[in-house]
């Protein structure tokens, strides 16, 4: 333990953009993955503490991590690391404030200031749960990640069950193929796993609101958990619209930054599953808000997971901190080298299919530097 009255003062912030190729890429309503992307911050104080965080790449990690290595570095050296408040809201006034929401900004301080939690666990020798105000606790855990994509029924029923003989309860499917070939793929893994098994769909942003009408009536019929992001962000009236279709909930938030954006989301009505990523919407600090507003609504909050265990780390913390913690997402991708090279994994399920925070301080997660040398960032979409 260290005094952090006169040490925590920030004297570095580094963005590395690494990336990998995928070999065997899952096809979702985005399209099919042919790389995939990360994007890692370390922090370094004047006293040698050294803080990682991780920023999504928002399909342009070379733009994310420029903007982190110039303009918001130099907006917050020498700030102390422990304000984490006065670290965003300086962010926010210099950035944010002046020229809106702003996707680029909002992931790039998302990155530093989960770094600068890190920092304050490591400072005290606390884990971020308790940092947090939390406690050591079972979180249940559902399969997801770029995982569960358009495939034959057959296929996709023997990857579900898989998942299941190591001890997932839930999954997550990927839709935005067709109305038609989407209810197959459900109902399939429905018949032959049973009603014992807990099933949400994720449309990432490829339906139209006559698709949704196609798919409701048999979400409903199979008992389906959610309908993830049908639509884009932005688009609130179909949302709105949509919620009237049937009694499955809608889920979005992964793609809504920062407070001001769920303030909305949330006084709408139209979204009750509410999904911020802690790498996209403003960081740990900013979730916690999000978390307070949607716990006043009784809404609970399911983090939607990014590429790396430090991502993975953070979500699992913040959720044993609130008061309204839901889901965690587990990454089952098959080719994932940010969870199983790049850091250690954090996400270890148990018997129950559930995850607990670790012990270590601050986030708890080792980051390999050499790996970030050894896979720079390739240029290019991720998804085709």
């Amino acid at each position: 333990m260290i005094n952090a009255d006169s040490s925590l003062k920030i004297a570095r912030i580094e963005g590395f953009a690494t990336s990998f190729p995928v070999r065997q890429g899952v096809t979702l309503g985005i399209g099919r993955a042919v790389k995939r992307d990360a994007l890692i911050v370390k922090v370094t104080t004047e006293s040698g503490i050294v803080g990682w965080g991780e920023s999504h790449h928002g399909r342009c990690p070379g733009a994310i991590v420029q903007l982190i290595n110039t303009t918001l570095k130099q907006l917050v050296l020498g700030m102390d690391a422990s304000d984490v408040v006065g670290v965003w809201s300086r962010i926010y006034q210099r950035q944010l404030a002046s020229h809106g929401m702003g996707t680029a900004c909002a992931l790039a301080m998302s990155g530093i200031d989960q770094a600068l939690w890190d920092i304050r666990g490591k400072a005290v020798g606390w884990p971020l749960y308790k940092l947090l105000g939390g406690s050591r606790k079972p979180l249940p855990a559902y399969a997801g990640g770029i995982s569960l994509g358009f495939q034959p029924p057959s296929e996709l029923v023997d990857e579900v069950e898989a998942l299941r003989a190591q001890g997932y309860r839930t999954v997550k499917l990927r839709f935005g193929d067709t109305a038609k070939r989407d209810i197959e793929r459900l109902t399939a893994v429905r018949e032959a796993c049973g009603d014992d098994l807990g099933i949400m769909v994720d449309a990432n942003t490829g339906y139209t609101l006559a698709d949704v009408r196609k798919v409701m009536p048999a979400l409903d019929a199979l008992d389906v958990l959610w309908l993830e992001e049908p639509f884009a962000p932005h688009d609130y009236r179909s949302y709105l619209d949509a919620s009237q279709l049937g009694a499955v909930p809608l889920a979005a938030g992964e793609n809504h930054f920062t407070r001001f954006e769920f303030n909305r989301l949330i006084a709408e009505g139209a979204v009750q599953v509410l999904q911020p990523d802690l790498s996209k919407t403003g960081g740990i600090t900013e979730a916690l808000r999000i978390a307070a507003m949607a716990s006043s609504e009784k809404l609970a909050i399911h983090p939607h997971t990014s590429a790396s265990g430090l991502n993975m780390s953070a979500s699992i913390h913040f959720l044993a901190a609130i008061d309204n913690p839901g889901y965690f997402e587990a990454d089952v991708a098959k080719e994932n080298l940010f969870r199983d090279a790049l850091t250690s994994r954090p996400d270890l399920l148990d018997e129950n299919g559930c995850v607990m925070p670790g012990d270590k301080p601050g986030l708890g997660v080792d980051v390999d530097e050499d790996f970030l040398r050894a896979h720079p960032g390739i240029e290019g979409p991720a998804y085709v």
